[in-house]
């Protein structure tokens, strides 16, 4: 008889309070079948690999996975696929080799422009916005230096753009990625329209919010308090709400 599981994959980290953020995410999600948490690395002994092994040794034989990721366009989508054995040709070069495993597995989406996600950057914008008419809201993701996945990072930001414009009538909405690295321009160009918002598409607070991003804008006028999506709890919600979607009844 088929019994399903929830295995959940993040990214890891070396910082503590990352990994600690991410499974104070997930201790709020209330599903009615095993839940497991991975991590693609720097976390010891808690591998997509082990997350498979334990839900199949609860008897698990369908697994649904969420990648807890940001946007479609993230190459960690493609590496995922891959190692639950749905993407046997990569476009990303692979050391590894694929899972072995005996469940059967769906990979659902990244968070991309779910509405449980977009209203928690509206929030964001309405805890920073002065006079929203006058000013303009800078997206700041990731980005990638490869041509597909950018394409999908730029159709990803374009979708949320276009759901906040509707939410919050901003002068304007645009986007800028690290990589390639546009943010400064974006910034610029942005600032002749009005004081800029700034508002980072990232998971968890980190390297990239407190360092990278202020440190590529250093002399540059903005508003930004480089706050990600965690602690907020629609993370907690959307991985509840896809995940029930996913499970049979």
């Amino acid at each position: 008889m088929k019994q399903q599981g929830v295995l959940i994959i993040s990214h890891g980290s070396s910082n503590e309070n990352w990994v600690k953020q991410v499974d104070d995410c997930i201790n709020k999600v209330q599903v009615p079948v095993p839940i497991i948490v991975s991590f693609l690395e720097m976390v010891e002994n808690r591998t997509i690999a082990h997350g498979i092994h334990q839900l199949e040794k609860m008897g698990v034989t369908d697994i649904i996975a969420v990648p807890l990721f940001v946007s479609s366009g993230s190459t960690h989508i493609e590496e995922i696929s891959y190692l639950l054995g749905l993407q046997p040709n990569p476009r990303i070069e692979m050391d590894e080799e694929p899972i072995k495993h005996t469940a059967f597995i769906k990979l659902l989406s990244p968070m991309n422009d779910h509405p449980l996600i977009v209203e928690i950057l509206v929030e964001r914008v309405k805890s920073l916005s002065q006079n929203l008419a006058d000013e303009h809201v800078l997206l700041v993701g990731h980005g990638s230096d490869l041509p597909w996945f950018q394409t999908e990072w730029e159709r990803v930001a374009d979708q949320i753009a276009s759901q906040l414009q509707t939410r919050l009538s901003a002068r304007s909405i645009s986007y800028a990625f690290t990589l390639p690295d546009n943010l400064r321009v974006r910034l610029e160009e942005a600032s002749n329209q009005g004081t800029v918002i700034l508002l980072p598409l990232f998971l968890s607070e980190g390297y990239f919010t407190n360092k990278k991003v202020p440190g590529r804008l250093e002399g540059l006028s903005y508003i930004y308090d480089g706050k990600a999506y965690l602690p907020h709890p629609n993370v907690s919600r959307w991985i509840e709400s896809v995940a029930l979607e996913n499970l049979s009844t």
